[in-house]
């Protein structure tokens, strides 16, 4: 049976390309879902070019049919959630009920936004001068250039395309090259909707060629990114140079603190679900489980036992609780970072075994380090993959410095029955974002996301704080 191609869309219509790359299922190397076009230079000018040329038109659209245009793509999405779930998890290797999951909140997020366009609002003051009104209102703010990663095929895009597209900005898009599967339904369900030609482009190809040209394009008025620290940084130097506008989404090394008063199961499934669930593969997972003393024993024979009991296997079989890693680079950084642990003196308690199942996948037991400290590189360094290291801590006090000990700030937790406690950590935690007595991994679609420091450059993305990096503030002063 012959593999399906699957085409760049630019300008309206469905473009091949000389070159294509074969998307295999990390569960199953044998199992291939597609043939991805990739996109050449002339190819990503010529997506430019045409959000550029569509641009004027589309920043101008009645509102309510632009609105009908997002619901009706976020309808397409929720009820083929399971299909297109199913798509994800075989691409990515998230389980299958993470991966549905995942695509339910890109259709929510689409329905919100789709709501967004119709609640644009702006502000009409008076002047300190007599006569005159003020009026500060938001535009679009023209060609966003868009780079997703591959940890979340279709939810990362989903929450920047969807406001990108609110707010009457056109789009380029590039996803992460092993993800194209998941990328490629979203912009299919857009088209489908209603999307005018070239307001939506999909660019399928590689960072150094199609990216480079997007980042380094006059004609990109701002980039969205979302991938890691050097690629972020590299990425930013080159926008603002070019005077435009950029927003970026980088790493984190996200701690969970975990106090002598804290429901031990609380604090075991907290930890599970943070640090491992989705094979680990997310920005917000919590790398650092820092406890104190009086419960850190309990809390570490309670984790060797739970992580016992967690099944790896293929991402789509049923009872599965995690997944492969995504792929044989990843896999090979992520026993790097163990043996890196073990040679600096940490110990592996459990795990960091590749695994052999039914078919050839890039198969990972979840690793759990004791023993360990906020100097080792296993506690620096983001691994991104089932990887998390346990540091003791000498009291709440010393917690919370071990905890804002790292050049990241994206999430940080606490598990504790102390509200004292909690309402010290939530103002003194120097992260973007805090959970109280719940896993750092996993947010609401609807408020906004990001972090400090190392973590995120610019505006936050979600939420109403969407708009502050997908328009500009005019502001009109009008004689009356």
């Amino acid at each position: 049976m012959r593999t399906q191609l699957f085409k760049n869309y630019i300008g309206g219509q469905w473009v091949s390309a000389e070159s294509v790359s074969t998307n295999r299922n990390p569960s199953n190397i044998n199992d291939i879902v597609g043939e991805f076009s990739q996109a050449d230079l002339g190819q990503t000018k010529a997506a430019i070019q045409a959000a550029r040329d569509a641009f004027p038109a589309w920043a101008m659209f009645p509102m309510q049919e632009r609105s009908n245009i997002l619901a009706r793509a976020s309808a397409e999405i929720l009820a083929r959630k399971d299909e297109l779930g199913q798509l994800l998890a075989r691409e990515e290797g998230k389980t299958l009920p993470e991966a549905i999951g995942e695509v339910a909140r890109a259709g929510q997020i689409f329905g919100f936004f789709a709501g967004e366009v119709l609640r644009m609002a702006g502000e009409k003051l008076p002047s300190v001068r007599a006569g005159v009104d003020v009026e500060i209102t938001r535009e679009p703010l023209g060609v966003i250039g868009i780079i997703t990663p591959w940890n979340f095929p279709i939810a990362i895009p989903a929450w920047k395309i969807a406001p990108a597209l609110a707010y009457g900005n056109t789009v380029v898009f590039k996803p992460a090259e092993l993800v194209p599967a998941s990328a490629w339904a979203l912009v299919d369900i857009l088209v489908r909707a209603g999307l005018p030609a070239g307001v939506l482009n999909l660019v399928m190809g590689r960072g150094s060629v199609v990216g480079e040209e997007i980042v380094t394009s006059r004609e990109v008025d701002g980039v969205s990114f979302t991938g890691s620290v050097a690629t972020g940084q590299s990425i930013a130097a080159k926008v603002v140079a070019r005077m435009g506008k950029v927003q970026l989404e980088m790493g984190g090394k996200n701690p969970l603190v975990i106090t002598d008063d804290a429901d031990l199961d609380v604090a075991v499934e907290c930890a599970i679900q943070g640090s491992y669930f989705s094979t680990g593969q997310r920005c917000t997972a919590s790398s650092r489980l820092i406890v104190t003393p009086g419960i850190h024993d309990r809390f570490v024979q309670a984790m060797q036992a739970r992580l016992s009991a967690v099944k790896v296997g293929d991402a789509l079989a049923t009872g599965t609780d995690i997944g492969p890693v995504v792929d044989q680079n990843q896999l090979e950084t992520d026993l790097s970072y163990i043996n890196i642990g073990v040679e600096e003196g940490a110990r592996l308690l459990h795990g960091g075994e590749r695994l052999q199942r039914q078919h050839d996948g890039f198969y990972l037991s979840p690793a759990l380090f004791v023993d360990a400290d906020n100097t080792m590189r296993i506690a620096r360094e983001e691994i991104f993959g089932p990887v998390a290291a346990v540091i003791r801590a000498n009291d709440y006090e010393h917690a919370l410095e071990l905890a804002n000990d790292t050049q990241f700030g994206l999430c940080a937790g606490i598990v504790t029955t102390s509200l004292k406690l909690a309402t010290h950590f939530k103002r003194h935690a120097q992260a973007g974002m805090v959970m109280v007595n719940l896993a750092t991994a996993g947010v609401d679609y609807h408020v906004p996301f990001g972090g400090r420091k190392g973590s995120s450059y610019g505006p936050r993305e979600q939420g109403r704080y969407a708009a502050e990096f997908y328009t500009t503030v005019k502001t009109a002063y009008v004689n009356a």
